[in-house]
């Protein structure tokens, strides 16, 4: 299974959730897990984790057009702790762009064809696509596409110029909300498409994560972000086809989706498992196509 993730504008935490994805993976004991560094711009986790920047993904690319087999994908991947492997992006855009266009030029596409042996969830941090990125011929082989949004009103333009486009690159496209801002119930109304969940602004927790650990002084409970990727990665593992008509649970979860940010607070509603199967609960997930520019709200934003 291939997994891709990416924004269109700002810093929403595309990586943090790549590897949150991967460590709260559904049955991860029998499951392959790999977060892959395919963002234009550059990776990030070499530094925050410490690891060596070889092998990575200048080293597979040019692996790549001597030994086109899936499994050499993971000659080039480093460990992280509770199995996942990870394959690093160079920190730097040049060579990274360079990686990725000999990765994406090679056939088969070793990622994609890696994606999908049995067993395997893929997780890759496409970064911010913007147009023409080298990004885009992996991303389009996704079984699933995770566009993630800050919510206020700088973020939602440039979700919403987007959505149309990003829609067409997989079959289960999906629209995910992060932090304070506008509550998900106008996200929604606005850019014309339900949205798959709203993760909560958890510093601490995100830091933890990705290697940064915040002064205790900075650190602050908000009680949720494990339970809310926990639950989109259980949604994302689910196949389209095996997705289950929603439970009165469900049904309460979708309800707490769309409340939006509570008074003093940051959203923290979970995902509930139909929201990315096409054709439940209101328009399908899938359909994207429908947002248009959003307009100005009626009172203010809510304070972060």
């Amino acid at each position: 299974m291939l997994i891709a993730l990416c924004s269109v504008h700002g810093s929403p935490g595309v990586t943090t959730l790549a590897v949150a994805l991967a460590t709260h993976w559904p049955r991860a004991a029998h499951t392959r897990r790999l977060i892959a560094e395919i963002d234009p711009a550059g990776g990030d986790l070499a530094m925050r984790l410490n690891l060596p920047m070889t092998p990575g993904l200048a080293s597979l690319a040019a692996a790549a057009r001597r030994q086109p087999r899936p499994e050499v994908v993971w000659e080039h991947t480093h460990a992280l702790p509770g199995g996942v492997r990870v394959l690093l992006a160079p920190p730097g855009s040049r060579h990274t762009r360079a990686a990725l266009h000999l990765l994406t030029s090679a056939q088969p596409q070793l990622l994609p064809a890696t994606a999908r042996e049995s067993g395997v969830a893929v997780l890759a941090d496409c970064g911010r696509v913007d147009p023409g990125t080298p990004a885009e011929a992996i991303a389009r082989h996704a079984d699933a596409l995770v566009l993630i949004s800050g919510t206020h009103g700088e973020d939602l333009a440039h979700t919403a110029a987007r959505l149309r486009e990003l829609a067409r690159w997989t079959p289960r496209p999906g629209l995910l909300l992060t932090g304070d801002g506008y509550p998900t119930a106008e996200v929604e109304r606005e850019l014309g498409v339900p949205t798959i969940g709203r993760l909560p602004h958890d510093p601490a927790a995100a830091s933890a994560v990705t290697g940064h650990r915040p002064p205790l002084a900075r650190r602050r409970r908000t009680g949720g972000l494990a339970h809310h990727v926990a639950a989109l990665a259980r949604t994302l593992a689910t196949p389209t086809s095996a997705v289950p008509p929603p439970t009165a649970a469900d049904a309460s979860t979708a309800d707490t989706t769309t409340a939006g940010p509570r008074a003093g607070g940051s959203a923290t509603a979970a995902p509930s498992r139909a929201d990315l199967a096409p054709g439940r609960m209101r328009p399908p997930v899938g359909d994207l196509s429908g947002g248009g520019r959003p307009s100005p709200p009626a009172g203010t934003e809510p304070r972060t």
